[in-house]
């Protein structure tokens, strides 16, 4: 049964997916409850949103439009639309039989993904369905359903010949390799479309490090002819179709920093899938205060992404590396943006680490494809940043991406204050705590805000004297500051033995 009401614009924007406010006499007397999905159409068009009602704001006759809606929509004042109240969705079954530790099929699992992606479930339907990983593990072949029709239930973007790629699980702070990779890797010719994730429990991810120095959003369409023309391009995966679900995931997770294994694994390779990836490395940092704490779990996640590469015809190696510290010095999207480029412009300050790994990992790809015999791939990638054809590589992206191919390292902008922390006693650095740095960068800022994040002056194994700058903090405002030194005051990021 449908009905017609009159849109009232709302001057609010929830920052959450589609939600239509109904008077709550009205809803009740239509059988609708906050919470409930309804279809709204008008004019040959439809959304799918999620009700909530009010006693007040809006008037029997009317329905509430957020500015998500309507702006985004171009809906006019007064407009009348169309309003039929959707039962709940089959994928609700499917989920709920997930819960109960049953197996499900892949057409179960496309109809969840293709729900998701439209709008039919709620956010706390998704959220239950993000949780179900984490109460009963998935099967490999799961896993590879749940790839596939995350990929199909998107766009699917084509380049022809050979597609090779490079992707870290994350969870060590700073390690921006990739960006420092696909310069390398296109500049010998080889194609590398990359399409990252913003940062989940981190603060930063390539999209958002990226974004420091170009548009990373573009229509498929753009980025074929970026991709056609330079070789390769970073840009953000959520600013496509491609996997669109992933998005819609990604943000439930995001309030409790939530991201189980098999979500992580799904994510990363329905966008290798979607881009049609024929070589891939997977960079798997380990650690105690990593994403991935120990060998064992790394090598169970190596079996099944090796699983689901070999089901897709997606040759790939799993690079497993016992850390320590973080890659770079930069912790937040402007600090590992002026670290990249110092790695890429060859200065004298550039870190060392970010380098070497970056030159490991772009190695390992280039034998993996076959363009270098084993053993020689990082000679000569190292070659190609050496004498300059990576900067000239990136500036060419950074181009054709709407940044300034002439940028420097110390013309990105940093938060105006910063508060340094020195050694509290003389001895060596003992163990880094990755988790803390990227709670103390998140609490400055990162990844919302470009500018906060934190420097380290010194890193694991170094030697330090008392009162020597061991990091340095920096936001936009000095409450951030504040916020900061406090949670410091509990747990510090650096242990120094003797």
């Amino acid at each position: 049964m449908s009905y017609y009401l009159k849109i009232k614009k709302l001057d609010i924007k929830t920052g959450q997916a589609n939600i239509a406010l109904l008077n709550v006499n009205e809803a009740r007397r239509y059988g609708i409850r906050a919470g409930d999905k309804v279809k709204i159409s008008w004019q040959n068009k439809r959304i799918i949103a999620e009700a909530n009602t009010s006693i007040k704001r809006i008037k029997p006759g009317q329905i509430g439009l957020y500015k998500d809606i309507w702006e985004k929509r171009n809906i006019p004042v007064n407009t009348i639309v169309e309003i039929e109240f959707l039962e709940r969705a089959p994928s609700v079954q499917a989920i709920k039989k997930r819960l109960l530790g049953k197996k499900l099929t892949y057409d179960e699992f496309y109809q969840i993904f293709s729900d998701i992606s439209s709008g039919v479930l709620t956010k706390t339907e998704i959220t239950y369905f993000v949780a179900s990983g984490f109460m009963r593990k998935y099967s490999n072949e799961e896993l590879y359903f749940m790839t596939k029709a995350m990929a199909e239930t998107g766009e699917i973007l084509k380049f022809p010949g050979m597609v090779v790629d490079k992707h870290s699980v994350g969870g060590l702070a700073g390690n921006r390799t990739t960006m420092v990779v696909i310069p390398i890797i296109a500049a010998l010719g080889l194609t590398i479309p990359k399409t990252s994730s913003r940062a989940i429990t981190s603060p930063a991810g390539t999209s958002d490090t990226m974004e420091v120095l170009a548009n990373v959003s573009f229509p498929a369409d753009q980025i074929k002819k970026i991709v056609k023309k330079h070789g390769g391009c970073l840009v953000w995966g959520g600013g496509l179709n491609l996997a669109p679900a992933d998005d819609k995931i990604l943000k439930v997770s995001y309030p409790l920093s939530l991201e189980p294994y098999s979500k992580m694994l799904v994510s990363i390779m329905a966008k290798k899938v979607a881009t049609g990836v024929t070589h891939l490395i997977i960079d798997m940092p380990v650690g105690k205060t990593t994403k991935i704490p120990d060998m064992k779990t790394a090598k169970e996640l190596e079996i099944k992404f090796k699983y689901i590469a070999r089901r897709f015809g997606i040759k790939t190696k799993v690079i497993m590396i016992q850390t320590e510290d973080p890659v770079g010095r930069g912790v937040g999207p402007a600090l590992e943006a002026r670290d990249v480029l110092r790695v890429l412009q060859q200065k004298d300050n550039y870190p060392a680490d970010l380098a070497n790994k970056s030159i490991h990992l772009a190695g390992e790809l280039l034998e993996l494809a076959g363009e270098a015999k084993k053993g020689n791939g990082a000679q000569m990638a190292w070659k190609v940043l050496e004498d300059g054809r990576a900067w000239q590589k990136m500036q060419e992206i950074i181009k054709a991406q709407g940044g300034n191919p002439d940028i420097h390292p110390e013309d990105i902008v940093i938060g105006a204050h910063k508060k340094y922390f020195n050694a509290p006693k003389s001895g060596l650095i003992s163990f880094t705590d990755n988790k803390m740095i990227n709670t103390v960068a998140r609490i400055l800022g990162a990844p919302a805000d470009q500018l906060g994040g934190v420097y380290l002056n010194k890193e694991y194994g170094d030697r330090v004297k008392k009162g020597e700058r061991l990091f340095t903090l920096y936001a936009r405002s000095q409450d951030k500051i504040k916020l900061a030194r406090k949670a410091l005051e509990k747990k510090t990021i650096f242990k120094i033995g003797k």
